[in-house]
């Protein structure tokens, strides 16, 4: 197949189709990560974006029915230097051409993804448009400026999942892989460590939730009920809840009022909250601060972060493109984390109550484990809450 991808700006790339038979507008962004495709389709934080990988060499693993991060992928498109043409991992079930095929999503190789990735970083994200299909160059420019761009968008409603759920009750989800074999089992896929008791309950808030989240805290003990987006404070509540997490999700952050009301009347009541991602920002709002749009978002596994409470800083896996302004916020709360790179607000900590939020990616999936104690941390203000 050809395959187009055209700019707001009338840049129009030429290249080789695959995946879907399909066309999709999208905001054009880029991710420095070298592996983890598979969790980056999946990751509902990139709704409505078309997806620039700046590593050249794109699906040589494939694609497994274990290490997918939500209930489908949700990206509008995928953009690649080279696609492998073999897969050669003993875990893949399908290769990333077809993954993407079942999901009706298009994809492009042979483009010059340095180049695209230069545009973005000194003109900010673009609106794009992606086709496989035959479509002209002037025709393809004309539907990536008519797509309007992030900013107003609320992709959560379509992400979330619609109903209440209890996650992973018979625990055959969330424990990690072992190294070694155990008990006689030969199949690797299927050994696991041992999980802890879940003694303390808590609810999820589902703003388009990766399931690495839901894994990492059932493996620090909590029993975790996932609700969807738009769920009521009181509702949350008679769940008995010792805690409140606040996923991550896609979309503009300030078009969310309702759920930021909700979460603020949680905020009032003084239960141990722990956010991520878009739950840091919906927080953000909940204390009384504003959200802005970064010029082309931190979407990788490589961002620097400095902790002022410990001075160490953390190699972190992130994806956003909305940040809390840190002028905006109110006395009691504090910055307690900011990115090097750009000296923007990574976390934040009440001063007077149990509640804490990040702006990157803690359980990663993929990305560095330097972070992962921030759910220690979760279990540790819930318990010194009593």
């Amino acid at each position: 197949m050809n395959a187009i991808l055209a700019l707001e700006d009338g840049s129009v790339f030429r290249g080789r189709g695959f995946g879907a038979r399909a066309s999709a507008a999208g905001e054009v962004c880029f991710n420095t990560s070298m592996t983890g495709y598979q969790e980056i389709l999946t990751d509902p934080s990139y709704k409505g974006q078309i997806v620039t990988m700046t590593y050249p060499l794109i699906g040589n693993y494939g694609v497994n029915d274990q290490d997918v991060e939500s209930w489908r992928a949700h990206c509008a498109g995928f953009v690649i230097r080279e696609l492998s043409p073999i897969v050669s991992n003993w875990r893949a079930d399908h290769t990333l051409s077809q993954y993407l095929e079942k999901y009706g999503i298009p994809g492009i190789q042979g483009i010059d993804t340095r180049a695209l990735t230069k545009k973005l970083r000194v003109r900010g994200a673009l609106a794009g448009f992606l086709s496989t299909e035959e479509i002209g160059d002037a025709e393809a420019v004309e539907r990536a400026r008519g797509w309007g761009g992030m900013a107003g968008k609320n992709y959560v409603v379509e992400v979330t999942h619609k109903e209440a759920f209890a996650w992973d009750p018979d625990d055959s989800q969330s424990a990690a892989f072992a190294l070694t074999q155990r008990n006689g089992e030969t199949n690797a896929r299927n050994i696991r460590n041992p999980l802890p008791p879940a003694d303390i309950p808590i609810v999820a808030y589902d703003f388009g939730m990766k399931y690495n989240i839901l894994r990492r805290l059932r493996q620090k003990g909590f029993k975790v009920t996932v609700v969807p987006a738009e769920t009521s404070a009181a509702d949350v509540m008679k769940h008995k809840p010792a805690g409140v997490f606040l996923s991550n999700g896609p979309g503009d952050p300030a078009t969310l009022g309702g759920i930021v009301r909700e979460v603020k009347t949680l905020v009032d009541s003084g239960i141990p909250i722990f956010g991520i991602c878009l739950g840091h920002q919906i927080l953000g709002q909940a204390f009384g601060g504003k959200t802005f749009k970064l010029k082309f978002g931190h979407r990788g596994g490589n961002q620097p972060v400095k902790d002022f409470e410990t001075g160490k800083v953390e190699i972190t896996s992130q994806n956003h493109g909305f940040a809390v302004d840190a002028a905006s916020l109110p006395s009691d709360v504090a910055v307690n984390r900011i990115n090097l790179n750009d000296q923007t607000v990574e976390g934040l900590r009440h001063k007077t109550k149990p509640i804490f939020c990040v702006q990157y990616h803690p359980e990663a999936a993929p990305g560095p484990h330097d972070s992962t104690p921030l759910f220690d941390e979760f279990r540790q203000v819930i318990l010194a809450k009593g």
